[in-house]
């Protein structure tokens, strides 16, 4: 009789920490950066991707992702597999878009947009030429993309993948230029 104080104890210490690591593994909060004394702003490595992203993304490219209200690839969604992207992101991949990188990376690639009715673009700048072709809706024509604005390449467009039937990837100065072949672009449906 004696002992049932000791028991109550163990119990009741044994409810505490069960409490505590169900709070832990199902809380999208960290508890414990909340209870430690050291609960400064980090700067994390995905916290200074985005900054960089932001400062040296173009002003055009930037207004096209508010358009259509894209948010970027997250951490774990990184290397994803472009049909299994949710809609409404945008990513970085070379010509077969099979995935999407959080990051354009040293390969210069292009950039990728999922709008939310799942439409899969790619985004880069090419001639006014090139962009004229593109809106007089021909047959059988190229449309040389590039990453980044170039003297030759300054204007923005978006093409649906699905458009281009075939994309190569050449070498140009330090980076790529894509070279992106429509057969035809196929008519809206009313």
């Amino acid at each position: 009789m004696k002992r049932w104080p000791l028991y109550l104890i163990i119990v009741l210490l044994g409810l505490v920490i069960l409490a505590y690591l169900i709070i832990r593994l199902n809380s999208p909060i960290n508890v414990a950066d909340i209870w430690s004394r050291n609960n400064q702003t980090k700067n994390t490595q995905g916290d200074i991707r985005k900054i960089q992203d932001v400062e040296t993304t173009p002003k055009e490219v930037l207004a096209l992702r508010r358009e259509h209200q894209l948010r970027a690839l997250t951490e774990l969604e990184d290397g994803i597999k472009t049909h299994d992207a949710p809609n409404g992101v945008y990513g970085f991949s070379m010509c077969n878009v099979e995935s999407l990188r959080t990051t354009r990376g040293n390969t210069f690639s292009l950039e990728i947009h999922k709008h939310h009715d799942g439409i899969v673009y790619y985004v880069g700048y090419a001639s006014d030429e090139d962009v004229g072709k593109y809106l007089a809706r021909p047959k059988n024509f190229h449309i040389l993309a590039f990453p980044h604005s170039e003297e030759k390449a300054s204007s923005l467009f978006e093409i649906p993948v699905d458009f281009v039937s075939k994309c190569d990837a050449r070498p140009f100065e330090d980076g790529y230029l894509f070279d992106l072949f429509v057969a035809s672009i196929p008519e809206l449906q009313s």
